[in-house]
């Protein structure tokens, strides 16, 4: 049977309203009728990153609202009060992804958030990555001050507090419904969980949870609250049986029907019985709250939806009580953010880093490189710097640049490191980061790279709507890479020690030296301002040219 669908995407927090509104008269009357169809609504957000403030549309504090302010939780909250009484069935979902990208985290940890949340009202959440930025203890107390339970099906952990907190799913008796939740399984490799904390494959956790549910209880609505991304989400929808609807995160990936989005809101996948599966996601930081209203059949299929994100602007309302209290919040780290450390003249991007070169990319590998070379001769001098796109999490807007915007785009702490490597691991290395795929243990890369001047990579594209590529060439200084030589590289302790899975194996003992947003800024200050342009470091070519080098290395 076909699915009768009625989809809007609602663009503004106003619309939202009002076509919540409508939807709510038209099914007042919210019960399981002859047939056994049951209707419910899900709100649901990913990927805030401790914007619990609204913010530009770069990710940094919002001072100039003329050009727009997005998100906050105060924004939020005004949503949730203003259309959840009329949706007496409803269920608000976190799917992970709450720590590390604005001073909120860096100066008070989890505490803030985890108070932010309560009064929110969440009803469950998964775990992301970055919750885990600042390891199991860190983690585990900002646990233990939730009041709402904590699902991820694929997390394994020997630590007490997570050992207690996380639990494979959760079910809702008064929904008769179960949701289930899963996290990352590439977590190790970009974030920092104990040894004892393992994640295990997420579509195999998953079916079994199902599976143990179905077997179990007299559940047959099942939902899936998910940190794997939107790639994955497809993948796990496709692989699975019993489960209808998706809610994800990590990917940051924009769905509805408006400019960027990467696809529709729902996407809707078959799965392994033929079943249609409902995958939603709400982009990130919060800019947009996730809205989607189900009617399920008794066999826990997804019959009709209606919903869409809704977009948080200066057109919505803040809560009053929730902003004065984030207002606080910021007294303690406002002035130090406020301090203007530099002036650029050009927007220093970061929103392409992870597809190709990107300018606040080359200005950070530029200061990392020029860092080194203050303290080298001509002998010592580092080739040049690689950084994992991964690493850059905001724009900086042109004008004058602040320490808080310095923090917001380089929010992980990462300390400078310098690391001699053979050519021939240099070139293994490098295709394995172009290609995703790392060439030594054969694992996902799961970043992209920025590199500073002094190296030239050209590369091309694998296949049609690949996101792998295939290396072309290296050019250091103005020779081609020598695999028989040795190369001084600067980068960052995170990488160099295995984050993003970019070198294997990892390197062992590393000097650690001044920190990331130090560099930077003190570099910012000695360029300012700041007035650079792209210049084709990194290179996209064409896939005939890419076979004639392959032909010409004679592979």
């Amino acid at each position: 049977m076909k699915f009768l669908l009625a989809s809007a995407c609602l663009l503004g927090a106003a619309l939202a309203a009002k076509e919540d509104h409508l939807v709510s008269r038209r099914l007042s009357k919210r019960f399981i009728d002859e047939a056994g169809n049951y209707n419910i609504s899900f709100y649901h957000i990913n990927d805030v990153h401790a914007h619990l403030d609204e913010f530009s549309s770069s990710g940094t504090d919002c001072t100039r609202p003329e050009r727009g302010c997005f998100g906050g939780y105060a924004r939020v909250k005004t949503v949730l009060k203003e259309t959840r009484p009329s949706h007496p069935d409803s269920l608000l979902l976190n799917a992970g992804d709450e720590f590390q990208g604005t001073m909120f985290f860096s100066f008070y940890g989890g505490e803030k958030i985890a108070e932010t949340l309560n009064q929110i009202g969440f009803d469950a959440m998964t775990l992301g990555n970055h919750e885990f930025d600042r390891g199991d203890d860190h983690l585990g107390e900002f646990l233990e001050n939730l009041t709402f339970p904590i699902v991820s099906a694929n997390i394994i952990s020997d630590h007490p507090v997570l050992n207690r907190t996380i639990k494979p799913f959760h079910i809702f008796p008064q929904y008769e419904l179960a949701v289930i939740g899963v996290t990352t399984e590439t977590t190790p490799g970009i974030s920092s969980p104990g040894k004892g904390t393992t994640f295990t494959d997420a579509v195999a956790a998953v079916q079994n949870t199902v599976d143990l549910i179905r077997s179990t209880t007299n559940i047959t609505r099942i939902a899936a609250l998910t940190h794997i991304g939107y790639d994955e989400d497809q993948r796990l929808a496709r692989e699975t049986t019993g489960l209808h609807l998706i809610m994800g995160g990590h990917s940051h990936t924009p769905l509805g029907a408006f400019a960027g989005a990467a696809g529709p809101y729902p996407t809707i996948v078959e799965n392994k019985d033929g079943d249609e599966v409902f995958i939603v996601t709400a982009y990130r930081w919060g800019e947009y709250l996730g809205y989607i209203d189900v009617t399920y059949d008794a066999q826990g299929k997804i019959l009709s939806y209606h919903g869409g994100p809704i977009h948080l602007t200066n057109a919505t309302a803040q809560d009053e009580e929730l902003q004065t209290q984030i207002d606080e919040w910021r007294g303690p780290f406002e002035e130090f953010a406020k301090q203007e450390v530099g002036y650029t003249n050009v927007v220093l991007d970061q929103s392409t880093c992870q597809r190709q070169e990107c300018l606040l990319g080359d200005f950070v590998s530029d200061a990392l490189l020029q860092y080194r070379l203050n303290f080298s001769t001509p002998e010592t001098a580092p080739a040049f710097a690689i950084v994992n796109a991964g690493g850059i999490r905001a724009t900086i807007d042109e004008g004058p640049i602040t320490r808080g915007e310095v923090l917001t785009a380089f929010p992980f702490s990462n300390a400078v490191v310098e690391v001699t490597m053979s050519g021939d691991r240099l070139w293994r290395t490098l295709e394995g980061i172009i290609s995703r795929v790392n060439v030594d243990n054969g694992r996902p890369v799961t970043s992209f790279l920025q590199v500073s001047r002094g190296v030239h990579i050209e590369y091309a594209p694998s296949a049609a709507n690949s996101t792998s590529n295939v290396l072309v060439s290296v050019t250091i200084g103005d020779k081609p890479l020598d695999r028989a030589a040795e190369y001084k590289i600067v980068t960052v302790d995170f990488i160099a020690g295995g984050g993003d899975n970019f070198f294997s194996p990892p390197f062992e003992d590393l000097v650690v030296l001044d920190t990331m947003d130090q560099v930077l800024i003190n570099h910012i200050g000695a360029t300012s301002p700041v007035d650079i342009a792209l210049d084709g470091r990194l290179k996209a070519v064409s896939r005939c040219k890419a076979a004639k080098a392959r032909r010409a290395r004679g592979n």
